[in-house]
C-alpha cells in the first residue's frame, strides 16, 4: 500500500502520534544481530515557535527558512544493555524546503543521534512517498529511509558507516488511541508528530 503524500512536512503530519517500535539491528564488524524496542512521543513545533529559533540559530540559518518541524521522546532498550542501561532522550529538528514542492531540503537538528552536536541532514521523497534522509558527521555516515505500509504502521531502514558499521530494520506501530481523526497526509497539523528518529542507535 502506497500513501498519497504531497511533501515532507505532509510526511510528518501523517506520522502524528504515539509509537511502538520493534527494531533489528546488525552489527557488520561482529556479525550479529540485536533487537530492541522503543516507545516513541513527538509533538509538532509549529513555524514561529521560539524552539525553531534555537535550532536555527545553533546551525547558522535564517529561522524564517524553516516551516516546521518537531521535538522528539524517546525510551527504549536494547538485547545487549548492561544492567540498569537506559536509552530515554529527546532531540528538537526543523524544516527547511529547498524546492517549491517542499519534498526535498534540509534538516536541522538541535543535537544529532551519533554525534550530539547541532547537525544539518540532507532529506528527500523518492517516488514511492519515501523519505530519504543523509547525515554526515565527523566521523561517520547514516542513511535513512522511511515509509508507509499503511496509515498506522511506518517502516524505516538505515544504514551507519564510519566508527560504527551497522545496519538496521525499524518497525513503528501507531498507538491507536492517539490516532489522529483522519489519516491523511493533507490533514490539519495535530498536536503530536511521529517519530523521526528512535533510541541509542538511532543517527
Amino acid at each position: 500500500m502506497s500513501l498519497e503524500i504531497a511533501d515532507a512536512l505532509s510526511f510528518f503530519r501523517l506520522s502524528c502520534g504515539r509509537w511502538t517500535s520493534q527494531r533489528s539491528q546488525h552489527h557488520l564488524l561482529h556479525r550479529r544481530a540485536e533487537a530492541g524496542a522503543s516507545f516513541i512521543v513527538v509533538e509538532e513545533l509549529h513555524k514561529g515557535d521560539v524552539r525553531l529559533a534555537e535550532i536555527a540559530e545553533r546551525n547558522n540559518e535564517n529561522v524564517e527558512r524553516i516551516i516546521g518541524g518537531c521535538w522528539v521522546r524517546w525510551s527504549g532498550s536494547m538485547a545487549w544493555d548492561r544492567a540498569g542501561e537506559s536509552h530515554e532522550d529527546q532531540t528538537m529538528f526543523g524544516l527547511i524546503p529547498s524546492d517549491d514542492a517542499g519534498r526535498s531540503g534540509l534538516l536541522l537538528r538541535d543535537r544529532g543521534y551519533a554525534e550530539k552536536a547541532p547537525v544539518a541532514g540532507e532529506f528527500r521523497m523518492d517516488d514511492e512517498n519515501g523519505l530519504i534522509l543523509t547525515t554526515d558527521y565527523e566521523m561517520m555516515s547514516s542513511l535513512e529511509r522511511f515509509w508507509f505500509a499503511g496509515p498506522n504502521l511506518r517502516l524505516r531502514t538505515s544504514t551507519v558507516q564510519g566508527l560504527s558499521n551497522n545496519a538496521s530494520f525499524c518497525m513503528e506501530t501507531r498507538m491507536l488511541d492517539t490516532a489522529p481523526p483522519a489519516a491523511s497526509a493533507n490533514a490539519e497539523p495535530a498536536k503530536t508528530l511521529a517519530p523521526f528518529e528512535i533510541g541509542r542507535a538511532h543517527v
